[in-house]
């Protein structure tokens, strides 16, 4: 390309970086809103719909899960109503019962349903903390509730995932070291939001709902 033909150098650096925020951003926003109204699950299916809705090209850079979690706090805030409030407490509800159930294990709640994003088709994540896994897989036994094990996380816990009520349970188990060096928060640096039982009967209480 001649120079002549180059846009001036302010507007090379920064309107595709602001076109691609701006794309991820809008991209971001469709797929919570099929996330959310269609019950679609696996987030990166979502994005790739939410860019054909938008008839941006397939190579488009997507919006980080993060992005994803944000639009969809602002979808249920705009369009949640009691609906949402209604579904959030249920599983808030059944969290709790779980982490009662293994209080044995430093339970926390994590994820959508600590935040407040989860959709009704959404797991409750619970972190847990043993020396093996297997300590809580006993636990199960014991109490007769039936599990599958699952593959570890991004960040190698063992995962565990029960049938509720409320809909799936997952259960990732830390050894107390790894728990101790798990990330404190995102990749924008944002703190990730991580309940004990007095934080999930307190955020109950104050929505009005008993525990």
């Amino acid at each position: 390309m001649a120079e002549r033909d180059r846009p001036p150098a302010r507007e090379r650096a920064h309107a595709p970086e602001g076109r691609g925020a701006h794309n991820r951003a809008r991209i971001a926003h469709v797929a919570a809103r099929l996330i959310a109204e269609h019950g679609i699950t696996d987030w990166s299916l979502a994005k790739r719909k939410a860019v054909r809705q938008l008839m941006l090209p397939e190579r488009e850079a997507l919006p980080g899960d993060d992005e994803v979690a944000a639009a969809l706090a602002d979808h249920h805030a705009l369009f949640g109503g009691d609906a949402h409030a209604a579904s959030l407490a249920r599983q808030r509800e059944e969290a709790l019962r779980w982490m009662r159930r293994l209080a044995a294990f430093a339970p926390r709640l994590t994820g959508g349903v600590a935040a407040g994003w989860a959709t009704e088709h959404s797991d409750i994540h619970l972190a847990l903390v043993a020396a093996d896994a297997k300590l809580v897989e006993i636990a199960l036994l014991d109490a007769g509730v039936a599990y599958r094990a699952m593959q570890s996380d991004r960040d190698g816990a063992a995962e565990l995932f029960v049938e509720t009520q409320a809909g799936g349970l997952r259960l990732s188990v830390r050894t107390p070291e790894e728990a101790r060096q798990r990330p404190r928060r995102d990749r924008h640096g944002n703190e990730e939001v991580w309940l004990d039982e007095a934080g999930v009967a307190g955020l109950l209480a104050a929505a009005g709902n008993s525990s």
